[in-house]
C-alpha cells in the first residue's frame, strides 16, 4: 500500500474558534502531507510495502525508526481529523461509552481531568490517548509519533500535543488547547465506532 493524504472531513474553518482555519491548513496540508511524502519514500524497499498501515506501524517500531516515525504519524493523523467535529466535545456520550468510562475510568469528570493531565504531562511532542487494552479503557500518553498500537492497545481517541497542533491558536497554553479539545471538538460518534470495532 502507499500512503495517501485523506481529505479533511469538514471545512478548514469548521472547528473555529477552538481550532483555526490557519492551524488546520498548516497541520493537514503541510505537516500531514510531509509524513505521507516521506513515509512513501521510506516504505519503498522496506519489505513492508504490501502490509496494512497498522502492520507497517507495528512492524517498523523498533526496527526502522524513520519509517515508523512517518507511518505512525500518518496513522495518528488519519484518525485525528475524524476525532474532531464542529460542535463536538462535552459530556453527552453515547450510552455504552459513557457507562464504560464510568466503570473503567471513574466517570466522565475524572476521564476529562486525567486525559488533559496526560496531554499536559507529555514532555515535548507527543499524544494523549484513550485506548482499549485487555478489554479495559485506559488513558495513555506517548512521545513523538508513537501510539497505543505498539503497546498492545487499540487507540479510540487521541489528541495531538505537538506544538504545530495548537501554537498558532494557543501559543504555549497547551492546557487551554486540551480543554478546548475535550469540551468542544471531540467527535464521540467516531470514538464509539472505534470502541465497538475494538471490543
Amino acid at each position: 500500500m502507499s500512503f495517501e493524504l485523506p481529505e479533511l472531513p469538514y471545512a478548514y474553518d469548521a472547528l473555529a474558534p477552538y481550532m483555526s482555519a490557519e492551524t488546520l491548513e498548516f497541520h493537514h496540508d503541510k505537516h500531514h502531507q510531509a509524513y505521507v511524502t516521506k513515509g512513501n519514500e521510506l516504505l519503498a524497499g522496506s519489505g513492508l510495502e504490501g502490509k496494512s498501515l497498522e502492520e507497517i506501524v507495528k512492524e517498523s517500531y523498533g526496527t526502522n525508526q524513520a519509517l515508523f516515525n512517518n507511518a505512525g504519524q500518518h496513522y495518528n493523523h488519519i484518525h485525528f481529523w475524524k476525532w474532531m467535529k464542529k460542535d463536538g466535545g462535552g459530556s453527552s456520550l453515547p450510552g455504552v461509552l459513557a457507562s464504560r468510562i464510568d466503570s473503567d475510568l471513574g466517570g466522565f469528570d475524572k476521564f476529562r481531568a486525567d486525559f488533559i493531565a496526560a496531554g499536559i504531562g507529555q514532555f515535548g511532542s507527543g499524544w494523549a490517548w484513550l485506548a482499549l487494552k485487555d478489554g479495559k479503557l485506559e488513558i495513555m500518553k506517548t512521545p513523538n509519533g508513537e501510539n497505543p498500537l505498539v503497546h498492545g492497545a487499540t487507540p479510540i481517541l487521541g489528541c495531538d500535543v505537538w506544538e504545530h497542533s495548537y501554537y498558532i491558536d494557543y501559543r504555549n497554553a497547551r492546557p487551554k488547547y486540551l480543554e478546548a479539545f475535550v469540551d468542544n471538538m471531540i467527535n464521540w460518534d467516531y470514538v464509539l465506532e472505534l470502541f465497538e470495532a475494538a471490543s
